[in-house]
């Protein structure tokens, strides 16, 4: 049987959501395609569990575990599985996830409709309450924010095809030759943002990245880091924030927007402060900027992308901080 799609899924302690994340895959109504579980130095018996439940085989969908020693961050881990995977078309997909039977051939066909799509993201909802939804596709803004516009709002509002700023990484998939192409997730993000910097570069090339309202998966959130608000979190986000900006963001954009920007980083510290992290955020900050100094050979060749495409990137940028607030 012709893989059509390799499934990654990174795994970092996921002993309470992996298994039902593996049933709902052996489930799908189709078998042409196979599953990579990256295990990040798990310290819990997850791992343990699904090879016991699903041992590697040469069955559809076939399924095979690698392992790391040491937790090297979730952009490491779904390289690696992108690199071994075998199809055309990876699926990333959170350990922390039950997805719907027709989940794998729905985005397989939706990122097939046109050759400049380079992504395509799943409809997350909330696992306990599937009638909200937890992610439609990221949008990102000329303050300098990712977010996501479908978050805790009724699924019944995302039921369009659209297109998004940057796939979500959670559940979404990719042409692979292009990943390749553009060079994988940044693992210098370690975690968080790295799918809104690769869906940014991708943008940058030329290519779109769209949401799939049919592709539907049931998303716990927060399975690794513990809470929606957390010290790990914010300190990681916040430095890759200006990090993304820094390798994304021409220099005109830089002083068009700075005013903008200013009061992004402003109204996060403010809102951090208020719960007992402004120290945090101040330091995430600076370590942000020490990440863009180690990351000068990553900066998107701007002379490179015609004038009219930056325009119209800026464009949507300023849109994008009207819903922010729509």
């Amino acid at each position: 049987m012709k893989l059509r799609v390799s499934v990654v899924i990174p795994n970092y302690n996921g002993e309470k959501y992996l298994k039902d994340c593996l049933d709902s895959l052996m489930a799908q109504n189709v078998h042409s395609f196979e599953i990579i579980v990256v295990d990040d130095a798990s310290t819990d018996g997850a791992l343990a569990q699904a090879r016991k439940l699903y041992p590697e085989n040469g069955e559809a969908p076939r399924i095979r575990y690698v392992t790391h020693s040491e937790n090297i961050g979730f952009a490491g881990t779904v390289n690696e599985g992108i690199a071994l995977a075998r199809a055309p078309y990876v699926i990333l997909l959170n350990n922390d996830t039950r997805v719907e039977a027709d989940f794998v051939e729905t985005l397989w066909k939706e990122i097939r409709r046109r050759d400049d799509v380079f992504s395509v993201s799943a409809s997350m909802r909330n696992m306990q309450e599937p009638g909200l939804m937890d992610d439609a596709g990221d949008l990102f803004c000329a303050l300098g924010w990712a977010f996501s516009d479908a978050r805790d709002r009724k699924a019944s509002l995302y039921d369009k095809r659209r297109e998004v700023f940057s796939a979500c990484g959670g559940a979404a998939i990719y042409r692979k030759d292009l990943l390749e192409k553009l060079g994988g997730f940044d693992e210098k993000h370690f975690a968080y943002l790295e799918d809104v910097d690769l869906g940014y570069r991708a943008k940058w090339a030329g290519y779109r990245n769209l949401y799939a309202p049919d592709a539907v998966v049931l998303h716990a959130g927060s399975a690794s880091s513990g809470s929606r608000y957390n010290p790990f979190k914010l300190r990681l986000t916040v430095r890759n924030q200006l990090y993304l900006l820094y390798k994304n963001m021409p220099l005109w954009q830089w002083i068009v927007n700075f005013p903008l920007l200013l009061a992004g980083w402003l109204v996060k510290f403010a809102y951090f402060a208020l719960k007992g992290m402004g120290m945090g955020y101040i330091k995430a900050f600076a370590e942000g900027i020490s990440l863009c100094a180690q990351g000068k050979d990553r900066r998107v060749d701007f002379s490179a992308i015609p004038f009219r495409r930056q325009l119209a990137m800026e464009l949507g940028l300023l849109i994008n901080t009207l819903r922010r607030f729509s």
